[in-house]
């Protein structure tokens, strides 16, 4: 029996396909388990391409993603502030990509793990051989059950920080960015938060 096109037209899908997303990040091990975990928890791990890509500066990450952004919807760039010189760079070379979106933490992805414990806006400042980065992890490291972190371990830091910790996280960040719009001082604050909610937004077919 031969299909009538109405036919066609009740099986036609009522939802977009699903959009192509390249995450790139500087970090190898913790900071990339970390967010190819949190895909999976969200079910957008099939969506989403998480790569270590060979660079562990903003500008390196954001050049990367404008060379491989024709393949994707959208190429995020997890990159840290810290002591970068290259940051303002990377910030100015994404702004004219418009697939091209950076998730920025000052001074580094660990602040987002410390709001897992709670509100912050103590300043992180390079002391002696110490950068920013160095302090936060420091910080985290007084936390429950964080007393082994490094940066480098391949340790899953999402299960153990998944329920209540991360809810509080996904809460307390955006508060941060309010502060920082009122202060005008970025140092800390973090982004995180919105690449989670790309991948809880991921995981839900949306209408066309």
């Amino acid at each position: 029996m031969v299909s009538s096109s109405k036919s066609f037209d009740r099986k036609a899908s009522r939802f977009k396909p699903q959009p192509k997303v390249l995450v790139l990040c500087e970090d190898s091990k913790s900071g990339k388990r970390y967010l190819e975990e949190a895909a999976f928890h969200f079910r957008a791990r099939a969506q989403v391409e998480i790569v270590h890509c060979g660079v562990t500066h903003p500008s390196g990450i954001v050049e990367r993603a404008v060379m491989r952004q024709k393949r994707f919807d959208k190429v995020f760039c997890v990159v840290d502030r810290d002591t970068h010189l290259c940051f303002e760079r990377a910030l100015n070379t994404a702004r004219s990509h418009p697939k091209i979106y950076v998730i920025a933490s000052y001074p580094c992805f660990e602040f987002w793990l410390l709001l897992h414990f709670g509100f912050s806006r103590k300043p992180f400042r390079a002391v002696g051989k110490n950068s920013p980065g160095d302090l936060v992890s420091k910080c985290l490291r007084t936390k429950p059950d964080m007393a082994g972190y490094e940066k480098g371990r391949d340790f899953s830091y999402f299960t153990q920080l998944l329920g209540e910790p991360f809810q509080r996280a996904r809460t307390l960040a955006p508060k941060v960015l309010e502060d920082v719009a009122v202060s005008g001082e970025p140092n800390p604050s973090t982004e995180i938060h919105l690449l989670m909610d790309e991948f809880e937004t991921l995981s839900r077919p949306q209408l066309i």
